[in-house]
């Protein structure tokens, strides 16, 4: 379990690096600014991995910003706690089933949430630079592991097909994330995925 936190610094650099290309091949495609939320809106799906690495942020934020790291930990909690009744899966964990349709059911109910990482005041991440990988790859046009093209619709506005194409990237190639879990569950039994504030409500019991 200790070398974790080593691969995870690789892989956010890898994925870092990648997405740096991939803002400069889009240039004033790409819409994403600070302030920008929409894509922390709604619940969604993170990995066992960047649960650590949001745990690991805030405990390095209650060490600097102590405040601000109480009002993330009281977000999640809340969040936490409205989603408990209609979680599709263990409930006491935040481990999502992997029921496709229960989990589409969720997602559509929890509606509009905002992430509990999110300052609903600036509109910045309170915990950016430990952020999820799905979060570091939201945005520009990225592929990965054969999936589909896919990018932000408020970016490439009048780029044609071809041209959002020639900015994509791939962020994983080597499929660094795959073996980081594939050790973290052989290491710490912890698999499955979760949600941000599942990741976050026992942060302060985690330390």
């Amino acid at each position: 379990a200790g070398r974790i936190p080593a691969l995870d610094r690789t892989l956010v650099r890898i994925v870092d690096q990648a997405m740096a290309e991939a803002a400069r091949r889009s240039g004033a495609w790409l819409a994403c600014r600070l302030g920008c939320t929409q894509c922390c809106m709604g619940t969604f799906p993170i990995t066992q991995l960047d649960a650590l690495r949001l745990r690991e942020g805030w405990a390095q934020l209650r060490q600097t910003d102590p405040e601000r790291a109480q009002r993330v930990l009281e977000r999640a909690r809340e969040a936490a706690a409205r989603y408990r009744p209609f979680f599709p899966g263990d409930a006491a964990s935040g481990v999502l089933s992997g029921v496709e349709d229960e989990e589409e059911a969720f997602h559509e109910r929890a509606g509009d949430d905002p992430c509990p990482a999110l300052d609903p005041q600036t509109g910045a991440c309170d915990l950016y630079p430990w952020r999820p990988i799905t979060c570091r790859t939201f945005g520009p046009a990225v592929r990965a592991a054969g999936d589909a093209l896919g990018h932000c619709e408020l970016c490439y506005e009048g780029a044609s097909p071809e041209q959002i194409e020639a900015c994509q990237v791939d962020f994983d190639p080597d499929g660094v994330e795959a073996s980081i879990l594939e050790e973290l569950e052989r290491t710490t039994g912890a698999r499955g995925q979760t949600l941000v504030a599942f990741a976050l409500e026992r942060a302060e019991a985690a330390r």
